[in-house]
């Protein structure tokens, strides 16, 4: 069956394909069938049922063979997606083995089957954002080592204040990619678990083969068996979505600082260009950027879907009214802006067009003025930090009142030249020699994205 007509008009910009495929109505489906499928081989393994309903089972548990709109329907109704799914399995097995119907969904509950599709799912979008996230941090670090020695302007509060290095702003962004790799890695023993439980969480119905039953199922879906069921806890996913969460604010990151640096009035580094890419209807010479903007607006609405989840977590007793559907679309909404923002980031990093004389030219708009630290520290060791600091500070004034280089300035100052050479001051002023520790940390980070890649 084909799926329900939706609205996909911003999915490729917003969404990458693979990951909206896990959340379709087809990828939905087929995980909660792929739980039934596995329960029925699990009870037969312990006796439970017959070996021979396991095949009949399995032959309809294929996602193609079910009725979307019937089934959106029929959840009206049910107030669940595994009710009518469950209902629609049988009678698709009774049509070719009547005997194997009567051992469907034998012991487990609605949530069991949902819930456990759902880390299914999770395991796939896991798998698509591990994979992105490995390759931004290799493309991060290339360029961090390609750019490590090219000079900036660093910015704060918007203004400029002291050289970088756009090798390490790009290292910050790396070192961001990699904790975010290193909390989904740790997360995952949390994550990936069954959920099977049963009416109440007791699996009272299946007597002393529960835990049998429950052993083997999450051998069969490659999952681990928690020590409890998790109905009503539902820390697990949140964390999960905090991770995301992490993840598109970092990227988020990464989309405001490219954003910036293409304004017109920096011009320093762009998105890589591409016929009809960041057009204007109306201006023919804008080249806006199209792929921080998805950056942006992902890390603007995640955490509005993250606060659902939240909300979600006081859920009533052993069954929760209300907050377990809130979670429904809102964990698989979170993946998929994530996803759409990491194939967007990826474009970035990749092709990102560097303007270093640009960069140069904008670290002299201020005359100097950005390198008056750098003078003040050595002046500071020959006449005290006060008075160094207020000679500066008066030095500076005269520049932007005269609309001269501090640099001249500088050398017409007495009290200056007495302790600073030509030589020192011009050293003192080039951008280059006041870089820090900044190829340190481009080193450190891309050792560290190293380490958990190897």
């Amino acid at each position: 069956m084909n799926q329900r007509p939706g609205n996909q008009l911003f999915d490729a910009y917003f969404t990458a394909r693979d990951m909206r495929d896990v959340f379709c109505d087809q990828g939905r489906v087929q995980a909660m069938l792929d739980f039934e499928a596995a329960l029925a081989r699990a009870e037969a393994k312990v006796g439970l049922i017959p070996q021979t309903a396991v095949a009949p089972i399995e032959a309809a548990c294929r996602a193609e063979h079910y009725d979307f709109a019937a089934l959106a329907e029929a959840i009206a109704t049910a107030g669940n997606s595994a009710i009518p799914l469950v209902k629609a399995l049988g009678k698709q097995i009774a049509t070719t083995a009547a005997e194997a119907e009567r051992y469907v969904h034998l012991g487990a509950t609605s949530q069991d089957v949902m819930d456990t599709g759902l880390v299914l799912q999770l395991r796939r979008a896991l798998e698509l954002i591990e994979g992105d996230l490995s390759q931004l941090g290799e493309t991060l670090s290339t360029q961090a080592r390609r750019y490590v020695a090219t000079p900036l302007a660093g910015r704060t509060w918007l203004q400029h204040a002291t050289p970088v290095t756009l090798g390490m702003k790009i290292a910050g962004w790396l070192g961001a990619v990699t904790r975010s790799r290193q909390r989904l890695q740790e997360l995952k023993p949390r994550l990936l678990v069954l959920q099977f439980g049963g009416a109440s969480g007791t699996l009272a119905a299946l007597g002393t083969q529960a835990m049998p039953i429950a052993d083997a199922l999450a051998a069969e879906l490659h999952l681990t068996l928690p020590d409890q069921p998790w109905h009503t806890q539902r820390d697990r996913l949140v964390e999960f979505g905090s991770v995301l969460g992490l993840i598109a604010g970092s990227l988020g990151k990464l989309g405001r600082d490219i954003s910036l640096l293409m304004q017109t009035e920096a011009g320093e580094v762009f998105e890589p260009s591409a016929p009809g890419k960041g057009g204007s209807s109306t201006m023919p010479h804008k080249r806006n950027p199209v792929s921080a903007a998805v950056l942006i607006g992902a890390a603007t609405r995640v955490p509005g879907l993250l606060s659902t989840l939240f909300s979600a977590m006081p859920q009533e007793h052993e069954r929760s009214l209300g907050l377990w559907h809130a979670e429904w679309e809102t964990l698989p909404e979170i993946c998929c802006l994530v996803s759409g923002s990491l194939k967007q980031a990826l474009l970035v990093a990749d092709g990102l067009e560097v303007d270093a004389e640009r960069m140069a030219r904008n670290l002299d708009l201020t005359q100097g003025l950005v390198l008056a630290e750098a003078v003040s520290i050595v002046l500071a060791q020959r006449v005290g930090r006060d008075t160094a600091h207020h000679l500066l500070e008066q030095c500076c004034k005269r520049a932007v009142a005269e609309q001269r280089h501090l640099r001249a300035v500088l050398g017409d100052e007495p009290q200056v030249t007495a302790e600073l050479s030509a030589a020192e001051l011009d050293h003192l002023l080039d951008p280059a020699n006041y870089l820090g520790q900044s190829r340190t940390w481009v080193e450190r980070a891309v050792a560290e994205h190293s380490a958990l890649t190897a």
